[in-house]
């Protein structure tokens, strides 16, 4: 096991396909194939975008299989494996080991309100059970907790575990976090919009759900910001931000969803409680795609 796999660049918080409530198998095999030919640097499949919440056990390993199989090793896959129960988190995160994975996204225990000590040993259970690299997902605004840049620092320590998705939106954390822990520990953003602001303070990729729609964009985004080319960066921003903001007017999962509809990539259907996006909002998002050049007007 090599800790500092190097997860850089854009890593796509990939949807999951339905057709009829069930996984649209061939379809997010197409998906992963057009998201790897686009440049996308690597895959997360089975978190929130992916709607691992209303997924069953059986689901959650199912898609996690098929997009480690279809992948074949041309990008990293680091598949979903949060829980705030930590007995299903360890059984999520063997699942994903023993099926080819090459890293783990674990978020913070959402709802329970753990102590940082309950959110450190949480971690270190999930650590102390595979031997692959873990990602830690900090997102406050949907687990309620935020773990401190000093329990992180705790949390490195241990064997696997390899870096952070940060959306806390604060940008000042990846300074802090460079700070307390190094350059070494990785460095993700959580947030499209402020991804490459992250970049520039030291970051070292972005697990977006924006390059669901526009990958190749995104990619190139983060290929500047990784080579210091702010200024062609910059452009690229300039062309995304309509669609950061449009994806995001409703659930991002269902924005992005309805973008690859229009691109012809997928149906937008989504699992309750969640709903496909409304017309207004379609047509927003639309006028996104028509601005970064993804759609003809």
């Amino acid at each position: 096991m090599t800790k500092h796999v190097p997860f850089t660049g854009s890593l796509t918080a990939l949807v999951t396909p339905f057709k009829d409530g069930k996984i649209d198998e061939a379809t997010l095999r197409a998906l992963v194939d057009w998201q790897i030919e686009s440049g996308s640097h690597g895959l997360v499949p089975v978190g929130t975008t992916g709607e691992s919440p209303t997924l069953s056990h059986a689901e959650h390993g199912e898609v996690t299989e098929i997009v480690i199989d279809q992948a074949k090793g041309r990008v990293p896959v680091i598949a979903g494996a949060g829980s705030n129960n930590t007995t299903e988190a360890i059984a999520l995160a063997r699942h994903a080991e023993k099926a080819g994975a090459q890293g783990l996204l674990v978020v913070t225990p959402y709802y329970n309100k753990p102590t940082q000590e309950g959110m450190y040993q949480h971690f270190k259970a999930v650590n102390d059970a595979v031997g692959i690299p873990i990602i830690i997902y900090n997102i406050p605004p949907r687990s309620v907790v935020d773990m401190s840049v000093e329990t992180m620092k705790r949390l490195y320590e241990l064997k696997n575990i390899a870096g952070v998705k940060d959306a806390t939106a604060n940008l000042a954390r990846v300074s802090q976090q460079r700070h307390a822990l190094g350059p070494d520990f990785i460095q993700l953003s959580g947030e499209d919009m402020t991804a490459l602001a992250y970049m520039a303070a030291g970051g070292h990729g972005c697990i977006s759900v924006v390059a669901n729609v526009a990958p190749k964009l995104c990619a190139e985004l983060m290929v500047c910001a990784l080579k210091g080319d702010y200024a062609g960066a910059l452009k690229l921003q300039d062309r995304l931000v309509p669609l950061h903001d449009a994806v995001f007017k409703e659930p991002g999962l269902a924005g992005a969803k309805h973008g690859l509809k229009l691109l012809g990539r997928i149906s937008e259907e989504v699992r309750l409680p969640l709903l496909p996006v409304t017309p207004a909002t379609g047509e927003v998002i639309r006028g996104a795609m028509v601005h970064a050049g993804l759609l003809n007007a």
